[in-house]
């Protein structure tokens, strides 16, 4: 078997290191000291669903505007592209450039290069200035900027998950918006908070690989709709 290669190292702002490594046609991100692996190319279907199911209503809206926290390998992006139509516009904010420079480089031959969709914006920084203007800006909002509503790769992740961050969402989601949230696991105080922001809440577990793998949680918040529809 093939060894691992260290390709290129990144600095989290706020403190941390990022790592990209390749093996073969296998890559993987990883976090110096505190978790390990963060992402690895063979792994993925969660985050995939992350965007059927938060874009699932707006599939065939006209010009609807999504935005995605977190780039990632890339494979989030990809799905919303392929759920949306092609009037839509997707942003995709990133805190760390060189994660940028990744996907424009080997890396994005794993999510078959979304960011060269002229419907995908990129914006380098972080997704707190975006989901912090109460104005009602975006259809869905899918997040996947960390392990889940505890901050863990960036401790200002935090303020995503607070009472306080969610009602701010809450104000920059267009009337009957979706806001999805990726989480290792379940959170049941994570629900609670979501409830009392005002939204309705659903959560979904997905598994990590097709059929089969560790299991994910989706939590779906939609913006002044009845539970039932979700």
């Amino acid at each position: 078997m093939n060894s691992w290669v260290r390709l290129d190292t990144a600095t989290i702002p706020n403190g941390g290191e990022m790592t990209l490594s390749q093996r073969g046609k296998e890559f993987s991100i990883r976090l110096t000291g505190k978790r390990g692996e963060l992402m690895n190319s063979r792994v993925f279907n969660s985050e995939k669903e992350l965007a059927k199911l938060g874009c699932a209503y707006i599939k065939d809206a006209d010009n609807a505007h999504v935005l995605v926290g977190g780039l990632g390998m890339g494979y989030t992006l990809a799905e919303t592209l392929k759920v949306v139509n092609q009037s839509a516009q997707v942003s995709v904010a990133e805190l760390v450039p060189e994660v940028v420079t990744w996907n424009q480089g080997a890396l994005g031959e794993c999510a078959k290069r979304p960011l060269d969709d002229p419907r995908a914006r990129v914006i380098v920084g972080d997704v707190k200035l975006l989901l912090s203007t109460n104005k009602p800006t975006f259809d869905a909002i899918l997040l996947d900027v960390d392990n889940g509503p505890k901050g863990l790769t960036h401790g200002d992740n935090n303020w995503i998950y607070s009472e306080q961050g969610l009602k701010d969402i809450y104000q920059v989601l267009r009337p009957k918006g979706m806001l999805a949230v990726w989480s290792a696991g379940p959170d049941y105080l994570f629900s609670v908070r979501l409830k009392d922001a005002g939204f309705d809440v659903d959560t979904r577990e997905v598994s990590s690989q097709k059929r089969k793998g560790t299991q994910h949680s989706i939590f779906l918040a939609r913006k002044n709709t009845p539970s039932s529809y979700l």
